[in-house]
């Protein structure tokens, strides 16, 4: 993914108004990210944690999501979940469901999907191995890096077109 300003972020979003893009915290360490290795940008906001976004480049310009996190019972420690974006597996919570609203007429009806990802939204990087799960891990599998690289671009591309549909 390519280096993103506040501006390309607040005027990426499709599913919230222009007043929810500007008022909503973005993470405080862009200059830090580690653009390469990024498929998406994805966040919790820290002073709403039912609130997380997405930011990904979608057939070249920028289109960004607002999602609620479903605030699940936390579930024990051998329990364990997986991310339907980087089949990540995870324990203790580190998977929830997140919805976003749908754009056009479908999303002024209510209408919202849903995908199970990664509570900190770190996929591109657990798919790399740049980060671990904790008490999870990844699925042994005899995928390259850059295979799995494409499954999530796929897996994110398909998420992106059931909310922009």
């Amino acid at each position: 993914m390519r280096p993103v300003t506040e501006h390309d972020i607040r005027t990426s979003f499709v599913n919230c108004s222009k007043g929810e893009a500007k008022r909503l915290d973005l993470p405080r360490d862009l200059a830090q990210h580690p653009w390469d290795d990024l498929d998406f940008l994805g966040w919790r906001d820290p002073g709403a944690p039912e609130r997380a976004y997405l930011v990904a480049e979608r057939d070249g310009p920028l289109v960004g999501i607002a999602l609620r996190v479903t605030s699940g019972a936390s579930r024990g420690f051998t329990s364990r979940s997986m991310c339907s974006m980087c089949l990540t597996t995870h324990t203790s919570g580190g998977v929830a469901l997140m919805t976003a609203r749908r754009t056009g007429e479908a999303g002024r009806q209510g209408n919202s999907v849903g995908q199970y990802l990664c509570v900190d939204l770190a996929c591109s990087l657990y798919t790399r191995g740049k980060r671990e799960a904790a008490g999870g891990g990844v699925i042994d599998e005899s995928l390259t890096v850059e295979e799995k690289v494409a499954r999530i671009r796929a897996n994110l591309h398909s998420f992106l077109d059931k909310v922009v549909e």
